[in-house]
């Protein structure tokens, strides 16, 4: 059983804290296993390829490496870092929330 995580794939999150803060990107990917997220063009790491059928070429090739997930939040509509809640709906769904806007996220 996994935890229910707040951050989901395509949110656009801001990173708050380590090497890369400040920086922004959208979700590419949630390991809900590690707690860790991929988020594009952040914490680029630099991979040496052997030539291969696939890529016959090789060469060097940067690629987005996980960031822990208590180190993103979530950017709300108005372009600020906030927290996400979750509530019912008027037609009684669940939907996540900007606890500080109080608007829904997509």
């Amino acid at each position: 059983m996994f935890k229910r995580l707040k951050i989901k794939k395509n949110d656009l999150v801001t990173v708050v804290s380590g090497e890369h803060k400040g920086k922004q990107g959208r979700v590419i990917e949630v390991d809900r296993k590690t707690d860790r997220v991929l988020v594009e063009g952040v914490n680029l790491v630099t991979r040496h390829r052997k030539p291969s059928a696939q890529n016959p070429q090789g060469g060097i090739e940067k690629k987005e490496a996980g960031i822990h997930i208590s180190n993103v939040m979530v950017v709300d509509t108005k372009g600020g870092v906030t927290r996400v809640g979750r509530r019912r709906n008027s037609e009684g769904k669940l939907e996540r929330y900007s606890k500080k806007s109080g608007e829904a996220l997509k």
